[in-house]
């Protein structure tokens, strides 16, 4: 029989953000996989776990893939971890694990932290319908088309953005979406966590001119233009009315 392919989310900051579940599997398995095993060391070695370790990250993941699938189909049990939170949220476990599938492997997630939810939960903002943009496009042209496409959006829209890019982005909302409600989020769990939420022109203040680090994760309003909604309210009631007198 084939091994089991744990997805095993780790600490996206404070390293008690674990479950025990994690930790033991973490302890049972032949292998872990590692996008950086330095980084995934400190945590090992933080909760006593001597498992061996190998890399698996997006520049060696055609190679890589193989050998993990032989190892897996051969007996094996292999914990696929990023350096935080949740493998496959913009990162390269999405190809391992389509393999995985075509092999028959059996893939087992183990939950636990991920920046996108953690962000909306103390955004202050809709929770009930959300959708999740990760990291834009670094060239203008792709990244305007991508903010035209979400300017009509009515649903909470989440961000993962870096320190050098973070007031631009807000520019950009500013500019494309309007003077929104957003939560940036910096530096989650960690020691230096930061939330600053507001309307786009008074979050931007916070952080322009500021020499910032860390990792962001931004969470946006969706469309509240009133008129519009109306327009399409209207539009909606017209073609209802039309019906009904057309059935009549």
């Amino acid at each position: 029989m084939s091994g089991t392919l744990y997805i095993i989310s780790t600490p996206i900051g404070n390293l008690e953000d674990i479950s025990f579940r994690a930790i033991r599997l973490l302890k049972e398995v032949t292998l872990i996989a590692a996008e950086d095993t330095r980084h995934t060391k400190k945590l090992l070695t933080h909760y006593e776990i001597d498992t061996h370790l190998t890399s698996y990250h997006d520049f060696n993941k055609e190679e890589k893939a193989p050998v993990l699938i032989s190892r897996l189909q051969a007996g094996e049990s292999i914990a696929l971890v990023v350096d935080a939170g949740t493998p496959t949220v913009s990162d390269p476990g999405y190809f391992l694990i389509n393999q995985a599938i075509l092999a028959g492997i059996t893939i087992t997630p183990i939950p636990g932290a991920t920046a996108v939810i953690a962000a909306l939960s103390v955004s202050g903002l809709p929770s009930d319908r959300f959708i999740f943009e990760g990291f834009l496009p670094r060239k203008k042209g792709a990244r305007a088309k991508r903010m035209m496409a979400l300017e009509s959006e009515p649903r909470t829209v989440i961000f993962y953005e870096s320190p050098y890019r973070i007031v631009s982005l807000l520019e950009e909302i500013r500019s494309f979406l309007g003077n929104r409600r957003v939560a940036v989020c910096r530096e989650i769990t960690k020691k230096f966590e930061e939330i600053a939420r507001g309307e786009v022109e008074t979050v931007l203040q916070t952080f322009k001119g500021r020499k910032i680090l860390g990792e962001f994760t931004l969470v946006v309003e969706g469309m509240r233009d009133h008129k519009k909604q109306e327009e399409v309210d209207e539009g909606a009631w017209e073609a209802q009315e039309e019906h009904d007198i057309q059935e009549l």
